[in-house]
């Protein structure tokens, strides 16, 4: 059932999970889905984990006992949090030793709240890389304009970063500057550049689900034919960009000093809508030195249906102008739809935040031990 996924793999392809809680980590799935399925790296935000966490499963005993300590919830949640990526950052150490530290990898993101706080979000990634202690985690960090000056900082002290909640090309590029500039402040404090890691977030199916709403509004026979095509050539201009400056004369200088590509990392990668085959977002972006994050829904339809017929994304530049410039042509604004799309994005990861922080404070409450 995985030769679709050794197909993908084998194309150069890192295929990685978008989902992690306790009940994955102890039952031995995640190990499994390593094992059987080519998983080598987890992704989580904070959706993820407030599903987890208010499932439940597995997270009883160590709420009792933050609540026997009357912890604030902010550190409840953080405890809970990097126990769980620590746990399955160790399930991932052998893919980590394997691959020479580009996979394996398990990623945790900073506080959402401090989204549009550069300093804080810099001490949140060095407080995260801390409370965890493991070298092959990521800290996540978003592409936000106060983000990408963290992203700086936090390379050059070190910390293997994902950035992400990327929806334009003109911010992937910024980012891979933020990237590049922190390779440099790494490089001349004396750092080992091989062992700093990093990897792009690029999001995918929210593109489309923005701009064919904006299409179906436009109504004409031309609109609905664009239906489905902007998130794709989206994602493969960005690919484009990351060719472009990862073969350039400031690439060259820290490829010599032994620097890791920042790859591209293809996320919100489940099909949003029923009437596309639902390994769009995988299977039309193969490219070498990608990797895909996926919902374990998309993983197992890859693995049963999905048909891998090498790279889908060199060779498809002009097209992906092309579809984008007719988007633009029926008054679709690119700049518009990308702004919204990170400013929900960002939104929606501290509403998630919020309501995790509700639903373990409950808990908390609820399990505190009553004094005799």
């Amino acid at each position: 059932m995985t030769d679709a996924l050794k197909r993908l793999s084998d194309e150069g392809v890192a295929i990685w999970l978008d989902d992690l809680s306790r009940k994955r980590i102890t039952s031995g799935n995640l190990a499994e889905l390593i094992d059987q399925s080519h998983v080598v790296g987890v992704t989580t935000n904070p959706s993820i984990f407030q599903k987890a966490i208010s499932s439940g499963d597995g997270y009883e005993q160590q709420l009792a006992d933050l609540a026997a300590r009357k912890v604030t919830v902010d550190e409840a949640i953080r405890m809970i949090t990097t126990a769980d990526v620590r746990d399955a950052a160790d399930i991932l150490r052998p893919v980590y030793d394997s691959t020479e530290g580009q996979d394996g990898r398990v990623s945790i993101e900073v506080d959402p709240r401090l989204a549009h706080e550069t300093t804080a979000t810099i001490a949140e990634a060095k407080q995260l890389a801390w409370l965890v202690d493991r070298p092959n985690t990521l800290i996540k960090i978003p592409a936000t304009k106060a983000g990408l000056p963290a992203i700086t900082e936090v390379i050059g002290k070190g910390i293997s970063v994902n950035v992400t909640l990327i929806f334009s090309l003109e911010r992937y590029r910024e980012v891979m500057e933020a990237y590049l500039a922190g390779l440099e402040k790494a490089k001349a404090a004396g750092l080992d550049l091989a062992k700093i890691h990093s990897v792009a977030s690029f999001f995918v199916s929210r593109v489309d689900s923005e701009i064919d709403k904006r299409l179906d509004a436009v109504g004409t026979d031309e609109a609905k034919a664009l239906k489905g095509k902007a998130a794709l050539a989206n994602a493969r201009l960005a690919y484009e960009a990351y060719e472009e400056v990862f073969s350039g004369e400031r690439w060259a200088a820290l490829d010599k000093a032994q620097a890791n590509k920042q790859r591209p990392l293809w996320a919100s990668t489940g099909v949003k809508d029923p009437a596309y085959k639902d390994t769009l977002y995988v299977v039309d972006l193969v490219a070498p030195g990608t990797v895909n994050t996926m919902p374990e829904a998309t993983l197992e339809a890859t693995a049963d249906h999905g048909e891998v017929s090498g790279d889908t994304i060199r060779g498809t530049y002009d097209q992906a102008r092309a579809e984008l410039d007719a988007v633009a042509k029926l008054g679709i604004s690119y700049d518009d739809v990308v702004q919204l799309l990170e400013d929900e994005g960002v939104e929606k990861f501290e509403a998630s935040w919020n309501d995790l922080l509700k639903s373990t404070e409950a808990e908390l409450e609820r399990l505190a031990p009553t004094e005799a």
